[in-house]
C-alpha cells in the first residue's frame, strides 16, 4: 500500500528520505508513483511542490513517464513555478508533445524562460511552427531572438546543441579584472569551464581556461593565457562531427563560431553525451529496421505502421532467397537431408556477416574505415570467414554424418559453409561500405542486403555442390 504524507508532516523531514523514489536496484518503485499519483487526485499542491523541487530533472522525467497520461499535465499545472521544464527533455518525444499540447502557451513560456538556452531549443525544435510561434510570442523579445535563431540553423548542428550563455572579456583585461566580471556580473551561466576572449566585433581571439586564470596573479595580462589555437566548431558542424572531436580531443567544452568567426555559443560535454546516447540509439534501430522515430510510449498503430515497410522489403528478399531453393525442387524431393540441413547453411553464414557487417557499419559511423584502409580490412574479414568456415565445415560435416549416415553429405555441406562463411564476411564489409559511398545509410539498408546474398549464395552453394556430387536430377 502506498504510504501517504500530508503537507503538515513534510516540514519535519524530507519528503523522498521518509519516500524513497528507486529501490536498490535503480527502478522507480510502484509505492512511490502511486503516492505521487494519489497527491495528484487530491490536489495536494504543497506535497508535489516539495517532491518536484528535491528530484533531479532526469528522475522528475522517469516519474512523468511512470504516471498515467491523465496525471501528466495534472502534475505540471498543480506545481506550477516549482516545475523543472528540462525534465520534458528525458521524456519521449511523444510524451513531451501530449503534455506541451495541453498546457496553455503563457505556462510553457514561463518554464521556457527558466531554461538554458540549449535546453529551450531542445524543448521547442520538436514542436510545429505554429506551437512555436504561439510560445515564442509569450517571451522577451532578447530572450525570443536567441532562441529563434538557434532554431534556423540545421537539425543536429552545432547551431542547435549550443547554448547562448557564455562569458567572454577583451583580450587586454588583466586577470584581475577578468576574476572581478565574473564575480560582480549577475546572469552568468550556471557552470561554465572557460572564458573567451573576443574583439569588439564579437570575432574569435581565443580562451582562457578557468584554471589558468584562477592560478594566475592579478596583474598579468590576459592576453598571455589567451589560447587562440584552441579548438573550436562551427555553428553547421553536424553534431556526431562534434562528439567525435570532444571524444578524441578529451573536451569539457568547445566554443561555437559562426561563418564569419564570430563567437556565438558554447558546446558542453553534458551536451554531447545526449549526442552520443541519440546517435547509438538510432543506430541500434536501424540495423533492427526500425524508425529512429519509435519510442516505447508510442501507440500500436504508429509502431505496426513504422515497422511495415522495412518487413514488406524483407518478405519480398525471402522470396528471392526461396526461389533458389524452386530451382533444386527435385534434388530436394530425392534426397530429404538436403532440405533438412539447407537451413543450416544459410543461418551460419547469415550470423558470421550480421558479426562483420556489425564492425563494419561502427567503424564507418567513427570513421575508422575508409579508403585508406578498406582493402586490408576486405582482406583480413575474407580470412576470417575462411578460418571459421574451415572450423565449422569439419564440425558441421561430422554432425550431419552422424544424423544421415551419408559420408559424402558431410564433405558436401563442409564445402558449402566454407563458401557461404566467406560469402558472408566479405557482404557484412562490403555492402555497407557500397551503401556509405553511394550516401545511404548502412546502418538501416545493410542487414536486408546482406541476409539475402547469405541465403542464396548458402542455398545455391549447397544445392549445387549436392547436385554435383550425387548426380541428383
Amino acid at each position: 500500500m502506498a504510504e501517504t504524507i500530508d503537507a503538515a508532516q513534510i516540514a519535519d523531514a524530507s519528503v523522498l528520505d521518509r519516500l524513497p523514489m528507486r529501490d536498490q536496484d535503480g527502478r522507480i518503485r510502484g509505492e512511490f508513483v502511486a503516492a505521487i499519483a494519489s497527491a495528484i487526485h487530491a490536489a495536494n499542491a504543497a506535497f508535489l511542490r516539495v517532491v518536484v523541487a528535491e528530484l533531479h530533472e532526469a528522475d522528475l522525467g522517469d516519474l512523468i513517464v511512470a504516471l498515467d497520461p491523465d496525471d501528466r499535465v495534472n502534475l505540471v499545472e498543480l506545481t506550477g513555478a516549482d516545475f523543472d521544464f528540462s525534465a520534458l527533455n528525458e521524456v519521449d518525444d511523444s510524451v513531451r508533445e501530449e503534455i506541451l499540447d495541453e498546457l496553455e502557451p503563457e505556462t510553457v513560456a514561463e518554464g521556457v524562460r527558466e531554461l538554458e538556452s540549449d535546453d529551450a531549443v531542445e524543448l521547442l525544435e520538436a514542436l510545429d511552427q505554429e506551437d512555436q510561434e504561439e510560445i515564442l510570442d509569450k517571451l522577451p523579445p532578447s530572450e525570443r531572438d536567441a532562441i529563434e535563431r538557434s532554431l534556423e540553423y540545421p537539425e543536429n548542428s552545432a547551431g542547435r546543441r549550443m547554448q547562448t550563455e557564455y562569458i567572454t572579456v577583451p583580450p587586454e583585461w588583466t586577470v584581475g579584472q577578468a576574476i572581478d566580471y565574473i564575480g560582480d556580473t549577475p546572469d552568468l551561466p550556471e557552470r561554465f569551464y572557460e572564458v573567451y576572449a573576443v574583439d569588439k566585433a564579437q570575432r574569435w581571439q581565443g580562451a582562457v581556461a578557468l584554471d589558468a586564470l584562477l592560478r594566475s596573479r592579478r596583474q598579468v595580462a590576459l592576453a598571455d593565457l589567451i589560447d587562440a589555437d584552441r579548438r573550436r566548431v562551427s555553428v553547421l558542424d553536424d553534431q556526431e562531427q562534434v562528439a567525435r572531436l570532444f571524444g578524441k580531443y578529451n573536451l569539457v567544452a568547445a566554443p561555437v563560431v559562426d561563418t564569419k568567426d564570430r563567437l556565438v555559443g558554447v558546446i558542453t560535454v553534458d551536451d554531447v553525451v545526449d549526442v552520443i546516447e541519440e546517435e547509438a540509439d538510432e543506430e541500434i534501430k536501424a540495423l533492427g529496421g526500425i524508425s529512429s522515430d519509435e519510442e516505447l510510449s508510442d501507440s500500436v498503430w504508429t509502431i505496426a505502421k513504422g515497422r511495415f515497410n522495412w518487413l514488406l522489403v524483407n518478405l519480398a528478399t525471402a522470396f528471392l532467397a526461396s526461389s533458389v531453393l524452386g530451382l533444386f525442387e527435385g534434388q530436394l524431393q530425392q534426397m530429404v537431408a538436403l532440405a533438412v540441413l539447407a537451413p543450416i547453411v544459410a543461418s551460419q553464414g547469415g550470423n558470421a556477416a550480421t558479426q562483420t557487417m556489425t564492425v563494419a557499419v561502427r567503424a564507418l559511423a567513427t570513421r575508422e574505415l575508409g579508403s585508406h584502409n578498406a582493402r586490408r580490412v576486405v582482406i583480413r574479414e575474407g580470412l576470417v570467414g575462411l578460418v571459421n568456415g574451415l572450423a565449422f565445415a569439419v564440425i558441421t560435416g561430422v554432425a550431419a554424418v552422424a544424423w544421415f549416415r551419408i559420408p559424402a553429405l558431410g564433405v558436401v555441406i563442409g564445402l558449402a559453409i566454407v563458401c557461404n562463411l566467406i560469402a558472408g564476411a566479405l557482404g557484412g564489409i562490403l555492402v555497407p561500405m557500397v551503401l556509405e559511398r553511394v550516401r545511404a545509410d548502412p546502418a538501416v539498408a545493410s542487414g536486408t542486403f546482406v541476409t539475402t546474398i547469405t541465403d542464396v549464395v548458402g542455398f545455391f552453394c549447397f544445392l549445387g555442390i549436392a547436385t554435383l556430387w550425387f548426380g541428383l536430377k
